[in-house]
């Protein structure tokens, strides 16, 4: 008995559809891999996420990993800073003061609501290479290195955006930015 050339033609393309989802998945995983080594390399984590107290001190709380600044840390009015001393961070390592204000480390998880989860790619590109709240909102406010991880090549801003968004969803409404006006002494 013969094939049938419909069925045949049916069955090459589901296995061409197959392999191409492997090969699509293997190519997302790498891509993944990679940013999380530039997200390494960059720090992200060493802002981004709360301090907790551990066993032996504070260390990251990586159960908010990448959540930003905890909605439910009230800071108290930052110390005023003046001459060699002209900015600092709070002891969560997740709010910092300066001549440009008060800043937050923002949530980069994949939270649809709080986090970046309904950013594009375009838009986390554009953020990093113009230091714009998804490309055309607010100045993204210092110690955010965005200069730097904006000089990235487009295929490893590509990356290092798969990565942010492959982390599990953190609903954490971080305070906005104070500017220096509203935050001084």
């Amino acid at each position: 008995m013969r094939p049938n050339p419909l069925t045949l033609t049916a069955s090459l393309i589901a296995c061409g559809l197959v392999a191409g989802t492997i090969q699509a998945g293997e190519a997302d995983a790498a891509r993944i891999k990679r940013g999380a080594q530039l997200a390494a390399f960059g720090g992200c984590v060493d802002c981004h996420t709360p301090f907790k107290l551990g066993p032996n001190g504070p260390e990251k709380d990586m159960a908010r990993g990448l959540s930003g600044h905890p909605a439910e840390l009230v800071l108290p009015p930052p110390p005023k800073l003046d001459g060699a001393w002209s900015w600092g961070g709070s002891g969560s390592m997740t709010a910092f003061v300066g001549p440009w204000g008060v800043s937050y480390a923002t949530n980069l998880t994949s939270d649809r609501e709080t986090g970046i989860g309904a950013w594009s790619e375009k838009d986390f590109i554009q953020a990093m290479r113009k230091g714009k709240h998804l490309g055309a909102g607010r100045p993204i406010m210092p110690p955010m290195p965005w200069r730097s991880v904006g000089s990235l090549p487009d295929p490893e801003l590509r990356a290092l955006f798969a990565y942010l968004k492959a982390q599990p969803p953190v609903n954490n409404k971080v305070p906005d930015y104070v500017p220096p006006a509203t935050s001084a002494r």
